[in-house]
């Protein structure tokens, strides 16, 4: 058996795996990420966690094929930068290199984390069997991932991809990217549940309240979607205006690129129908292909939160590495 490690540095938890040869998730460990860690803090972090992870399973490093992550921001493959990553405050810091030495020369990989997370549902979730696809993953932040005919489109730097960065509200709030009316800020899980603390607020007589026990700070995600269970109005209109956000995006993605599917992925797509339902509706009006016979398929995201982790351990597989 052949054994790689997947890790997904993410602007919240890094998630170190263990992967098999048939994209098996065989073990998985996290911590919180470092809040304004340096480069050399995180990969301690790493070390450590690939460690436990290893003697949890009894194997040793040298039992390893390659290490491959995905972080949050623009990889560099020609000088082993993290060039910019706006949710760990990273600009042109140095990263691959630390990382083999980290590892002790075992083959090391690493890629975009939204771009690791479309390569591991194209090799063995949603999208496997397609020839193209672009996965756009909510989390703290908007990524996406885009595979053309078959290989990440990295773009000429590395830098495509970062779909959470276009524009859909033009003078909208400010992104920490430096922009204005950015997806990230409207259609993430971060902006979920801001949007959804501010409906409460609005509302102190939602269903939401006692979701959270009265405590405002503990609202997630899935918080919106426990009131919708519930019929909570609050939620509902919480619900649909998100879905206008992120709707904005999905179809100026289509309009580009026409792919066979368009991955959901990320904590929120947990919420399956309830989420994809309303969008696919919203895209079916708008689209500018909305009279083609052929139509992208919308889909959530079968690998969830692992898609990240078995794509970054089979970064090895990708041409552009």
């Amino acid at each position: 058996m052949r054994y790689f490690l997947g890790i997904d540095l993410g602007g919240t938890n890094l998630v170190v795996g263990l992967v098999d040869e048939e994209y098996k998730l065989l073990d998985k460990d996290s911590i919180p990420t470092r809040a304004g860690g340096t480069s050399d803090e995180l990969i301690t972090d790493i070390r450590s966690l690939a460690d436990q992870i290893l003697l949890r399973n009894k194997l040793k490093l040298s039992d390893i094929e390659s290490v491959g992550v995905g972080v949050p921001g623009t990889a560099n493959w020609d000088t082993g930068m993290i060039e910019f990553a706006n949710n760990l405050a990273f600009c042109d810091e140095p990263f691959l290199p630390v990382l083999t030495v980290a590892f002790e020369g075992t083959k090391v990989f690493f890629d975009n984390d939204a771009n690791a997370a479309a390569w591991g549902e194209y090799l063995a979730g949603s999208a496997k069997g397609s020839d193209s696809m672009v996965m756009i993953t909510l989390g703290t932040g908007v990524g996406g991932g885009i595979i053309l005919n078959g290989k990440i489109f990295e773009g000429i730097n590395y830098a495509a991809g970062e779909l959470g960065h276009m524009v859909i509200k033009a003078d909208g709030k400010y992104c920490n990217c430096g922009r204005r009316g950015c997806l990230e800020v409207y259609a993430s899980a971060t902006a979920l549940v801001e949007q959804t603390r501010e409906a409460m607020n609005e509302n102190k007589s939602s269903v939401l309240w006692e979701l959270c026990q009265g405590e405002i700070s503990k609202v997630e995600g899935k918080t919106l979607f426990q009131g919708i269970s519930q019929d909570d109005a609050t939620a509902e209109k919480v619900l649909e205006n998100f879905i206008i956000y992120l709707g904005a995006g999905v179809i100026n993605i289509i309009n580009i690129f026409q792919p066979d599917i368009i991955c959901i992925g990320g904590g929120i797509s947990n919420a399956g129908e309830v989420l994809v339902e309303p969008l696919k509706e919203l895209v079916k009006k708008e689209s500018y292909s909305r009279t083609s016979k052929k139509q992208p398929e919308i889909v959530t995201a079968t690998l969830n939160n692992d898609a990240g982790l078995i794509g970054a351990a089979m970064l090895h597989l990708c041409d552009v590495h």
